[in-house]
């Protein structure tokens, strides 16, 4: 294995739609641009977090940080990250899940670095241990550079059935290991049973799949070439259109995109790669997934309880309030009061307002449906 440095570009990904986080997430503000847990947006932390693993080689960090989004998110992916160059915004004109997407950046990355290693991270998750995260990183891009498509599990804390997971050939570590070394992956599996997920995590082989994806640009081509001969196809298309100037590339990206195969890297990539790695990970891991995430991961008063300053609280115990109006003055806040009540979240915002049981709060998105079944739309 070489041991030369090699330049380390980032690809986040920053599409979808978070209807979980209704009302404050919207189509138009999604997720990811969202300061869910105080601050500023999920995408913002995320792309700081790895500016020291970019700027490695004695190259500014931001250079080597690209965002793949929708045509509708660019104004305010571009206000929630101004240093981004608008040249490193890959603008999808159509949703075509993660494989379209992640092979056009692996294929634009390669005319810049032929040599790089490119981290594919989700723009949304949380991560409360940054150094571990980066040393599992480290041991990450070691794997990549020596050949192998690499992946990084989360060391499972419990039977969770909402995440997929992968299996590897030995055991992967007790919570709270050191990153170890790469393993080889034997299986991804989908999101399992209540059983099953317990039998995964007894057994110790098992680690959650965080969508966290790392390579070498022309490993990632090659194995798109190999398993989706027609995505490769239009990449190619790109590539040739690349070479005849931005102007070409550009249309050739409104006219060839929306006809690449819809798949997931997952389906399409990552469960037919031989030789493919994982590091186990343990750095605090959240894809805050709910309000219920939300107000796990907030600063909560002793009665388990966060809402905004200023709030009455009176025998109330384990709510999530959130206070989303826009406001003409720092000072312009409505006077939130909860009075003998427990487990809630409360979301306001300027026309609309959630309340719902916090164990409940995976529902959401049934109001989002409701409300586009009505007609509605404008409010999702």
């Amino acid at each position: 294995m070489t041991t030369t440095t090699p330049p380390i570009h980032v690809l986040i990904l920053a599409g979808g739609a978070g209807t979980r986080f209704w009302p404050a997430s919207r189509a138009a503000r999604p997720k990811q641009l969202l300061p869910l847990l105080g601050g500023e947006p999920l995408l913002a932390a995320t792309a700081r977090r790895v500016l020291p693993l970019c700027a490695r080689g004695g190259r500014a960090g931001w250079e080597r940080i690209w965002i793949a989004t929708g045509e509708h998110l660019v104004p305010p992916t571009r206000a929630a990250l101004p240093e981004v160059a608008e040249r490193r915004l890959l603008v999808e004109p159509a949703p075509r899940n993660t494989a379209p997407c992640i092979g056009w950046a692996a294929a634009t990355i390669a005319r810049d670095d032929p040599e790089a290693v490119v981290v594919v991270l989700p723009s949304d998750h949380h991560i409360a241990d940054v150094p571990r995260f980066l040393e599992a990183l480290d041991a990450a891009v070691a794997s990549a550079q020596g050949g192998a498509i690499t992946t990084i599990g989360i060391r499972p804390t419990h039977p969770e059935t909402g995440f997929g997971y992968i299996e590897v050939d030995e055991a992967a570590g007790a919570e709270g290991a050191a990153p170890a070394e790469p393993r080889r992956v034997r299986r991804f599996v989908e999101k399992p049973s209540r059983d099953r997920a317990e039998e995964f995590v007894a057994s110790g082989r098992f680690l959650w799949n965080a969508g966290m994806f790392i390579f070498r640009a022309g490993d990632m081509l090659a194995a798109i070439r190999a398993h989706l001969p027609a995505l490769a196809a239009g990449l190619d298309e790109l590539d040739r259109a690349a070479a005849l100037g931005p102007g070409a590339e550009a249309e050739a990206v409104l006219r060839v995109f929306p006809r690449l195969p819809s798949v997931s890297i997952d389906h399409g990539v990552m469960e037919h790669v031989a030789g493919l790695a994982v590091v186990p990970g343990d750095f605090g891991w959240s894809d805050v997934g709910s309000w219920q995430s939300a107000w796990e991961l907030a600063d909560k008063d002793e009665r388990g309880n966060s809402a905004p300053a200023g709030s009455v609280l009176i025998d109330a115990h384990g709510n999530h309030v959130v206070d989303l109006r826009a406001r003409a003055a720092p000072d312009d806040r409505r006077v939130i009061a909860l009075v003998g009540v427990e487990g809630l979240v409360v979301v306001e915002t300027d026309d609309a307002l959630l309340i719902v049981p916090r164990e409940r709060a995976q529902e959401v998105k049934h109001a989002v449906d409701e409300l586009k079944a009505r007609g509605q739309g404008r409010h999702t």
